[in-house]
């Protein structure tokens, strides 16, 4: 039999990961395939989307038009992914490379993209618990705050947003300060799908809502400095 160029076999490597010649203790293939995998994450983030969607809809709150909801959702989903999936990982990512449960196996098939996560590379353990630990909590807080008109909830989006885009930053540039080499360069799923697009998500969408959260928290500190009646103090110089 004639084997692709980057298959495991032709490497004599025992696993799917990049470097080839990657050591990872343990390690069990998955008896899951990847449709199945990635049908339960999208299938769990869209029924959160719409079940966000059409509660924040039901709930009579000013100002919460229709891309504030997708904002409301959007948060609703990083408290799925950051506090179950990155939390999993977070706990058991020592036991992940033997491990066969449904999670375990979700993040074996995303380390296609990234072999940090299986095996267990000190800057994806600490970000993650981080992640898991204080963006997912707060990513449903932020939820609530917005369904229920909290004034809190502009300073935690932004407080969010930001923990997001500077967890994503370090995380590009760790990797590309180590020449992408925990992946197969130009993969149309496993670099360009897992490794770019679905990373790049955290970098997009969180700089809009730092923008945005910005301009309301600007504004509101506007009309409060207005209704004071007082112009600022100035301190002055000797």
């Amino acid at each position: 039999m004639v084997l692709a160029a980057g298959s495991e076999e032709s490497f004599g490597a025992q696993h799917p990961y990049w470097p080839r010649d990657l050591h990872i203790e343990g390690y069990q293939p998955n008896n899951q395939p990847m449709w199945k995998i990635l049908a339960f994450l999208f299938s769990v983030s869209g029924a959160l989307l719409v079940a966000v969607w059409v509660l924040s809809g039901r709930i009579r709150v000013s100002g919460l038009g229709p891309i504030r909801r997708l904002a409301v959702c959007w948060f609703a989903i990083c408290g799925f992914i950051h506090g179950v999936i990155e939390g999993w990982f977070a706990l058991y990512y020592a036991d992940i490379p033997a491990d066969q449960s449904f999670l375990s196996q979700l993040w074996k098939e995303y380390s296609k993209g990234d072999s940090r996560y299986v095996s267990a590379d000190n800057f994806t353990v600490c970000m993650e618990t981080i992640t898991a630990c204080a963006w997912g909590p707060m990513s449903v807080w932020t939820v609530v705050a917005f369904l229920q008109h909290h004034p809190q909830r502009f300073i935690l989006q932004l407080i969010v947003s930001l923990g997001q885009l500077y967890g994503d930053v370090l995380y590009f540039y760790t990797e590309y300060r180590e020449g992408f080499s925990h992946s197969e360069m130009w993969h149309p799923i496993y670099f360009w799908f897992y490794f770019i697009f679905m990373n790049m998500l955290w970098i997009v969408i969180p700089s809009a809502l730092i923008i945005d959260a910005w301009g309301h928290l600007s504004q509101a500190q506007r009309v409060l400095d207005a209704g004071s009646g007082a112009p600022p103090k100035r301190v002055k110089k000797n």
